[in-house]
């Protein structure tokens, strides 16, 4: 028996189907079953019975899944200790964000962190919240740049700042990017958007604003790609609610607007997976953004 054994176990504890639990742990469901099977001789005891497709952990897999949990922790405090030095962590690091943020705000930071930490390999994955916070639990991420809210749950959450979302409409002439007017709600009844889909937690911000000021969306196009949504409100295709700091810049083919007595905001926020043993570039990397991103 050894400790990949029990994570293999464990994997598959957690998972509604040998092939969820493969999946998750990159390998073969032969592979796993193998591993399985192993185990359950070497301990003299039946750890699964078969109910169709699923698997039904056993009275004895119970008492081990208890067991193994407090031997991987152990272990994890033993790596910690010898191995979780910022020195020599080159294990590579999975950064995740959305690309609005990742094209407007995060690349001075991105820059600086590189040079901060030369021997880390970083990669950076572009998605929505909802595949960032499925990538966090999932480990394939190690920290992630999200939209709130989401469901805490075995997540560690640093909230850093809010972003105004503002509505955009097609301009005849060109606009500067520093005027904001005001509109009334009526003024938006009937009005063609395009808007994210709705699958993006900013969607569901933008839907429940809509909600609150009694206005349903005549929505014509979705699209996830800020800089698209834009080019076609300039094109005259429809309005648009996009983030203030995707607004900014050279002048526009387009108007800003806010909703008199009415601020619509995004939360954005670090997330990382809750452990017991946290990674110490993780928890390095994130104050540093924090700090880039908001300041002390």
């Amino acid at each position: 028996m050894d400790i990949h054994q029990l994570e293999l176990f464990l994997a598959v504890m957690d998972s509604p189907s040998m092939t969820r639990a493969a999946e998750k742990i990159h390998l073969s469901p032969g592979a796993v079953s193998l591993q399985l099977h192993n185990l359950a001789e070497e301990l003299h005891t039946e750890l699964f019975v078969r109910r169709g497709k699923r698997l039904v952990p056993t009275p004895a897999a119970l008492r081990l899944a208890e067991h193994a949990k407090e031997v991987i922790k152990r272990m994890g405090h033993i790596r910690q200790e010898f191995e979780n030095d910022l020195s020599k962590d080159v294990r590579p690091f999975h950064l995740a964000t959305g690309v609005t943020t990742l094209i407007y705000q995060l690349g001075g930071p991105l820059r600086q962190l590189r040079k901060r930490y030369p021997n880390a390999e970083i990669s950076v994955t572009v998605g929505v919240t909802e595949e960032m916070v499925a990538g966090l639990h999932d480990r394939r991420f190690d920290l992630a740049l999200i939209s709130l809210p989401v469901a805490e749950e075995n997540l560690n959450i640093i909230p850093l700042f809010e972003e105004e979302l503002l509505i955009v409409r097609p301009s005849a002439n060109k606009v500067g990017s520093g005027h904001v007017g005001t509109l009334r709600a009526s003024d938006l009844n009937n009005a063609p958007f395009l808007l994210y889909p709705k699958r993006s937690n900013i969607r569901l911000i933008i839907d429940r604003f809509f909600r609150d000021i009694g206005v349903t969306p005549h929505v014509v196009m979705e699209a996830d790609d800020t800089e698209a949504i834009k080019r076609l409100v300039e094109s005259g295709f429809g309005h648009s609610v996009l983030p203030e700091h995707a607004l900014r810049g050279r002048s526009h083919f387009f108007q800003k607007f806010r909703v008199g007595g009415h601020r619509l905001t995004r939360s954005l926020a670090l997330a990382m997976a809750r452990t017991d043993c946290p990674r110490k570039l993780t928890e390095s990397i994130a104050s540093f953004l924090r700090t880039a991103l908001v300041g002390d």
